[in-house]
C-alpha cells in the first residue's frame, strides 16, 4: 500500500493547513484532555468527506495520546485508567465495528445538554461533597465506549466522568491520555478487521500524529505554570464548549 497515494487530490496549501490545525489541536488536547478529535473533523469532512474521518483520528491519536501519556505519565491515575478501560473495551469494539452509522440528532443533542449541565452539577456535588464511586465511573464508561467507538470528538465525555470521578488539573489530562490510547488501538484493531484501513486512512494519520507530537510538551508547560483552580476552570469550559459544539452539530 502506498501510503503517499493518500494525499491524491489534496493540495499542499490544505496539507498545510491540516498540519497546522492538528498542531494547534494537539496543544489543546494537552491543556483540556480533548482537541484533536473535536477539531481535526471541521477541517478534515469539507477535504476528504465524513466516511474516512473515524479511522483516521482512531490512528492519529495513537500519536497524540502517546506524546500526552509521556509527557504526563507521573500523574496519571492508573487504577481508575484500569476501570475506565476494563468497562468500555467491549462497547468501543462495538461501537467502532458500528462507526458508519451516524448518531442521530436526539442522541446527539441528549448528550450535549448533559455535558453542559454536568459543570453545574458537578460543582453542586463538589460543594457537598458527592462524587461518583468506582461503580459509578464503570458504568458511565460503558456508555462511554459505544460513543467513543464509532464517533470522534467524545473525549470530552471522558473529561467529565474523570472529573466527576475527583480527578483534578494534570491527573485529568494524564489518565485521559492512558484511556484514549487503549481504546484508539482497539478502535484501530476494529477498522483493521473491517477492511476500513485505507492509504488515505494512513497517509492523514500519520501526518496528524507527526504534527501533533510536539504540541503535549508545549501544553505540559502551560499546564505546570497553571494554579489547579484555574486548570480546572479551563477544563469546565472545555466541557461547556463540546456539549454546545454537539448540540449545534446536531442542529445542523
Amino acid at each position: 500500500m502506498n501510503i503517499l497515494s493518500g494525499f491524491a487530490d489534496v493540495s499542499l496549501a490544505q496539507l498545510v493547513l491540516v498540519g497546522c490545525v492538528a498542531l494547534v489541536a494537539s496543544v489543546v488536547g494537552g491543556l483540556a484532555g480533548y482537541g484533536t478529535g473535536a477539531l481535526m473533523p471541521l477541517v478534515l469532512v469539507p477535504l476528504i468527506g465524513a466516511e474516512p474521518v473515524v479511522p483516521i483520528i482512531a490512528f492519529s491519536s495513537i500519536f497524540t495520546n502517546f506524546s500526552r501519556f509521556v509527557a504526563f505519565i507521573r500523574h496519571a491515575d492508573r487504577r481508575r485508567a484500569l476501570i475506565v478501560v476494563l468497562a468500555a473495551c467491549v462497547t468501543t469494539a462495538l461501537g467502532a465495528y458500528g462507526y458508519t452509522r451516524l448518531t442521530s440528532a436526539g442522541a446527539a443533542v441528549v448528550i450535549g445538554t448533559m455535558l453542559i449541565l454536568s459543570v453545574p452539577l458537578r460543582r453542586l456535588a463538589r460543594r457537598r461533597d458527592l462524587r461518583i464511586g468506582d461503580s459509578g465511573l464503570a458504568l458511565g464508561a460503558v456508555g462511554y465506549g459505544v460513543v467513543v467507538g464509532g464517533t470522534s470528538g467524545s473525549g470530552v465525555i471522558l473529561l467529565s466522568l474523570l472529573m466527576a470521578a475527583g480527578l483534578e488539573g494534570a491527573a485529568v489530562i494524564a489518565t485521559d491520555a492512558v484511556i484514549s490510547l487503549a481504546t484508539s488501538v482497539i478502535k484501530i484493531s476494529v477498522f483493521g478487521l473491517a477492511g476500513a484501513v485505507t492509504a488515505q486512512v494512513l497517509a492523514f494519520a500519520v501526518l496528524i500524529g507527526a504534527m501533533s507530537l510536539p504540541g503535549a510538551f508545549l501544553a505540559r508547560a502551560f499546564v505546570e505554570r497553571m494554579p489547579v483552580h484555574i486548570h480546572t476552570a479551563v477544563l469546565d469550559a472545555v466541557v461547556i464548549a463540546g456539549g454546545v459544539m454537539m448540540i449545534s452539530a446536531a442542529l445542523r
